[in-house]
């Protein structure tokens, strides 16, 4: 097992270099820069941030230099937040942002698993028919269209819910964006074992266990479940990516103060140390949640390993 673990985990190394090549040239590359503005400074003021982060050398050396701070661990500076570096600001939204991605992951798990299994159980049925209107709208209405919408309704027609905002962290706060974020994902959750539902209880070591007099409820969570949960496990570490980098659009829309928040700021101002330091944070999450995936895929099926 460790084995395995250590060769997926050097074929990222590769990946990680080639993303971090590309979005350092391009960000470097395209039209502007971090210190223009409405304003322009004075050419001595701009030789001298020039000089300080590195901008006045040649683009080949800045990217060494980069590479060799990261590398190191040193993900930089800011260079629109000067009291603090990338990694602190970093630091600073990931409770927020690991608290909502994490809850939208918990709930696309059991409302996707819940309502996979029920589709299965209850096919071409009112349960089977309303499960799949409810998934249809996650799957094809993007969260960025469906966080208004909830706003609208739950926030300010209604005004059960806030519309945004952290405020004192109570959880009035998180219910929107969670239900948002993990939207898209449970349907796709429900789908997925909808399907591997409806293939394992027509096996034949299903009716083996209904010919022995098992009961339906047994039937299911002894024998059917696990089987039929193996696609769901290969999809978690891709859902989890997706909740991610979904965190991102779902927290500017909500105002919450997570990483995501600094990143599309980070963007708009030309912050080359912050976007590359969330890009790396991000991807290098992504491969980890990714290689745990792998370990208990190969732990579920033992072919993998010898593959």
């Amino acid at each position: 097992m460790l084995t395995y673990a250590f060769r997926r985990l050097l074929t990222t190394i590769p990946v990680m270099w080639i993303a971090v090549t590309v979005c350092f040239f391009i960000l470097r590359l395209a039209p502007g820069g971090p210190f223009d503005g409405e304003r322009p400074l004075p050419p001595a003021i701009l030789k001298n941030l020039a000089a300080h982060y590195n901008l006045d050398k040649p683009l080949w050396e800045q990217y060494l230099i980069y590479v060799g701070d990261v590398m190191r661990g040193d993900l930089g500076p800011s260079f629109t937040t000067e009291d603090f570096t990338v990694a602190e600001q970093i630091m600073i939204g990931l409770p927020y942002t690991f608290t909502v991605g994490l809850l939208a992951f918990a709930l696309a798990i059991i409302v996707g698993v819940a309502s996979g299994v029920a589709g299965a159980l209850w096919q071409n049925r009112l349960p089977d028919y309303a499960t799949g209107f409810i998934i249809l709208i996650g799957l094809v209405i993007p969260n960025f269209l469906i966080a208004p919408v909830l706003q609208l309704v739950f926030g300010v027609k209604l005004a059960w819910l806030p519309v945004g905002g952290w405020g004192d962290g109570s959880p009035s706060h998180l219910v929107l964006p969670v239900i948002v974020l993990a939207w898209s994902h449970a349907a796709r959750i429900s789908r997925l074992m909808r399907g591997s539902m409806i293939e394992v209880l027509n096996a034949s070591f299903i009716r083996t266990a209904r010919a022995k007099g098992i009961g339906p409820r047994l039937t299911v969570t002894r024998h059917a479940l696990k089987p039929a949960l193996m696609p769901v496990v290969s999809y978690l570490g891709p859902a989890a990516s997706y909740l991610l980098t979904g965190s991102l659009v779902v927290e500017s829309i909500f105002g919450l103060p997570g990483i995501g928040r600094y990143f599309i700021n980070a963007a708009l101002n030309r912050d080359y140390g912050m976007v590359l330091g969330t890009v790396i944070f991000y991807m290098a999450l992504i491969i980890l949640l990714n290689l745990i995936v792998d370990i208990a895929y190969a732990f579920l099926d033992p072919k993998v390993r010898t593959r």
